[in-house]
């Protein structure tokens, strides 16, 4: 590897290990999209605990479920066609580098497709572990008595959002690693070519959680919820 390579990879692992500490400092200051779905949660979580019936959760919940199943079905197949290539033998590793990437020795063509390798891998972890909270959640709507029978519905409610919120937050998490195993794809093309991809990826996230649509929406959401004429958040 030349160091133009070893470069672009630091900077690649600074950006994805760097993510999380970034979007925390960026929640304490301005308010990210992440944290403003938490409260949501948060909210709809404790109506669940009041509602007599309770079919509307049941469904969204699915829905969350199947979604994060096909997202795990298609990163395991991806996982599937790289690992062939990477562990196909020589032969395979010449005839992927015959279609169009860098013209590079074996060793750093086999790093480059290790590189997105563990991306999509860590994505599947993430995806399996939040279908496995998303039915531990599932299980607890199911368990919540009639409205009819004495419970601390406050405190339920926030056990509940503090089940769902990790489990979407593994979800999230693994959405992510698509962004890197493509930022890592196109280290194939050469070290700039990485160091685009991951400062791109970098900087489209941050902007989702801060400046996209769908951020300003939910962040007037939440105020709507947090101000005196809304319902207001449970206490964390």
């Amino acid at each position: 590897m030349t160091p133009l390579d070893w470069a672009a990879v630091a900077l690649f692992f600074l950006c994805w290990l760097g993510y999380e500490p970034v979007l925390r400092v960026l929640s304490r200051s301005v308010g990210t999209l992440n944290q403003d779905m938490q409260l949501i949660r948060h909210v709809w979580m404790s109506a669940m605990t009041r509602r007599e019936i309770r079919l509307v959760d049941s469904q969204l919940m699915g829905h969350s479920i199947n979604t994060a199943s096909f997202f795990a079905s298609t990163n395991l197949l991806l996982i599937a066609a790289v690992a062939g290539i990477l562990f196909g033998g020589e032969a395979a590793l010449r005839g992927f580098a015959a279609v169009g990437a860098e013209a590079v020795p074996l060793p750093l063509l086999e790093a480059k497709l290790a590189l997105i390798l563990v991306c999509l891998v860590r994505g599947l972890l993430d995806f399996i572990w939040s279908i496995r909270q998303l039915n531990y959640t599932l299980a607890v709507i199911g368990s919540v008595p009639e409205l009819d029978e004495g419970l601390d519905r406050g405190a339920l409610g926030r056990a509940a959002g503090d089940l769902i919120n990790p489990a979407l937050a593994s979800f999230s998490q693994g959405v992510r690693a698509y962004y890197f195993a493509l930022a890592a794809a196109a280290w194939l093309m050469g070290p700039l070519w990485l160091g685009a991809g991951v400062v791109a990826a970098f900087a489209l996230l941050i902007w989702r959680q801060e400046g996209s649509p769908a951020a300003r929406a939910i962040r007037k959401v939440r105020a709507v919820l947090e101000s005196d004429s809304g319902k207001g958040p449970p206490a964390p």
